[in-house]
């Protein structure tokens, strides 16, 4: 769970299924978390990047900024323009902020850019998108070649950018939160964190990727997530070998991990978009969303074999349900065939802890777990 504590005890045990709640029987899966969890893994506990490799297939753009409806479509406009194509992104936002994974290639060339004045430029006119006319809160772009684990790098950038930071005219609803709470068990010299809310993907990761990034080190913990809710207690010190000393320690704690949980749900229509892959895809079909007065919440983008398979997170941007007759008005530009909706627009509600107002972009968890020293058991 977190590296290093499980030096002196036998190594965790896993029982896991699919998200069908079905035995894992492909190989290839099998494989892969062989080789994720093995000597060949390429985990790295910086803060900068985690799993680093170097790349000659794409270069990798790390985007942080104040969140507002279109950003995604003028990011991917300005791509489209240095004819730069989007692979790959994953996209999201909390608490009025964006942050965004985009691994790009060149138009001419089909792999990395490798142009110093080019990667300049590309960061400039991002770095100006991403500004905007919000003065109050700064906004970053990095390029770089190298490979890493795009969910735990997002958590890092959010975290960086301090979206656990709740403005005062910010007003959310008390029972859309998770429930956390921080308590010292004096006796053992540690601190118990317990956390409440409702269960979904990935869930599990999101919490413990968000305590090791805070230099907390989990010793013991246990997990019940057989209904609809899901209940974790972590039994934690930081790296130091301490409890948690103080209260605004504790506050950051419970701020941090809410914002974790909040972070990554997604609310809206969901649209799943799949198409031979080319330059200026990703901003045609976003320019389509903003001309129609779309937000999108969160989105996925990948290209597999040359074709582009994108999953969009679509609300009203005016906070009203989505019209029908608006979806069925992008279908027909974009392809009935290439656009497809995975839920009625007339049960449009939102289905996570987020904050209302989000605009730009953007395994489950069916078993119960006992966490001890690194034995991990999991009980169907």
């Amino acid at each position: 769970m977190v590296a290093g504590s499980w030096m002196f005890f036998p190594p965790p045990v896993f029982n896991v299924t699919d998200p069908d709640g079905n035995k894992v029987t492909d190989e290839a899966i099998l494989d892969y978390i062989t080789k994720s969890l093995g000597p060949e893994s390429c985990y790295t506990s910086s803060m900068r990047s985690v799993g680093v490799k170097q790349s000659t297939d794409h270069t990798s753009i790390e985007l942080t900024g104040s969140d507002r409806p279109g950003l995604l479509s003028e990011v991917s406009a300005v791509l489209t323009h240095l004819k730069c194509n989007v692979v790959n992104a994953e996209v999201w936002t909390h608490n009025m902020r964006a942050a965004a994974v985009m691994q790009v290639t060149d138009e001419e060339t089909g792999s990395a850019i490798t142009d110093p004045e080019k990667l300049s430029r590309i960061q400039e006119l991002l770095c100006n998108v991403l500004k905007g006319s919000n003065k109050s809160r700064g906004a970053r772009t990095d390029v770089s070649h190298g490979v890493t684990h795009t969910e735990r790098r997002l958590h890092q950038m959010m975290f960086a950018d301090r979206d656990y930071e709740r403005g005062n005219n910010e007003e959310l609803d008390e029972k859309q939160r998770p429930n956390v709470s921080v308590v010292n068990w004096y006796e053992k010299d540690y601190s118990i964190v317990t956390i409440t809310s409702k269960d979904r993907p990935k869930l599990l990761f999101d919490t413990v990727c968000t305590l090791t990034d805070m230099e907390y080190v989990v010793f013991h913990a246990n997990i019940d997530a057989e209904g609809p809710e899901a209940h974790q207690e972590y039994y934690i010190k930081h790296i130091d070998g301490s409890p948690v000393k103080s209260e605004a320690e504790r506050q950051r704690i419970i701020q941090c991990l809410e914002a974790a949980i909040e972070r990554r749900v997604s609310e809206g229509l969901k649209l799943e978009l799949c198409t031979m892959d080319r330059v200026g895809l990703l901003s045609d079909v976003t320019r389509l969303f903003r001309e129609n007065s779309l937000a999108v919440t969160r989105a996925e983008v990948t290209t597999r074999a040359g074709k582009a398979v994108n999953t969009f997170y679509v609300s009203d941007a005016s906070g009203s349900p989505v019209d029908a007759k608006t979806i069925d008005s992008i279908r027909q530009a974009i392809g009935q065939t290439i656009l497809k909706v995975k839920g009625s627009p007339e049960e449009l509600k939102p289905v996570s802890q987020e904050s209302p107002t989000r605009f730009l972009f953007g395994g489950l968890f069916k078993s119960r777990s006992f966490v001890n020293f690194g034995l991990v058991r999991s009980y169907s």
